[in-house]
């Protein structure tokens, strides 16, 4: 999910840390992001299993450090051309990281009431709606460390989790629009899309 609606206020600068005496870590190189229509985008991903273990750590390592430099505050595996069900999200309460990683994710209750939102996404960059969705949701997921999870989430956790569960089965957040709108923004990406490439070397 897009860190950066077009109205966001640019975030506070970082308090300055005493240096650390630890190494520096390798850099994490990071994942090429899947601009729609990727047909990956539209695909189901399926379930991470316990063969998946060694992978998926390699895999979620990178998916921070490319949200991170995206910005964004979610990012599921599909995006980065994985077909497993998993995403990472950390909204920086207070500036300050505070990563999860969910893997199986699954809503196991919702509020009737809805909320309404502008979303953007990493995979739609630059686009931007407003998206109804339950305001209230429970996720069961698998940590890091394959120990099962609840999270109950509204406002902004809501939305993005619900966003990012969205792309483990193929949903953008368009397509919870008229087909007007959604074709309209498709229609705006993919210019904006050509453009960019006429500009590059």
């Amino acid at each position: 999910m897009d860190a950066t609606p077009p109205d966001a206020k640019p975030p506070a600068a970082p308090s300055r840390q005493p240096p650390s005496k630890a190494p520096p870590k390798a850099p994490v190189e990071l994942l090429p992001i899947l601009i729609a229509p990727h047909k990956t985008l539209k695909a189901r991903a399926r379930p991470v299993v316990t063969a998946d273990a060694s992978a998926v750590r390699d895999l979620v390592a990178r998916m921070f450090a490319t949200m991170y430099a995206a910005p964004g505050i979610g990012l599921a595996a599909p995006q980065v051309g994985a077909l497993l069900r998993l995403f990472v999200v950390d909204l920086m309460p207070g500036e300050k990281p505070q990563p999860m990683v969910l893997i199986n994710p699954e809503i196991v209750a919702a509020s009737k009431e809805t909320a309404i939102r502008e979303e953007g996404c990493l995979s739609l960059p630059g686009q931007y709606a407003e998206v109804e969705r339950p305001a209230h949701v429970v996720m069961r997921f698998e940590d890091a460390t394959g120990a099962r999870r609840q999270v109950e989430a509204e406002g902004l956790l809501s939305a993005c989790l619900q966003h990012e569960l969205d792309h483990l089965d193929g949903i953008l957040f368009v397509d919870h629009l008229s087909a007007l709108k959604r074709n309209m923004i498709l229609r705006r990406l993919a210019k904006e899309m050509r453009q960019k490439d006429s500009k590059d070397p």
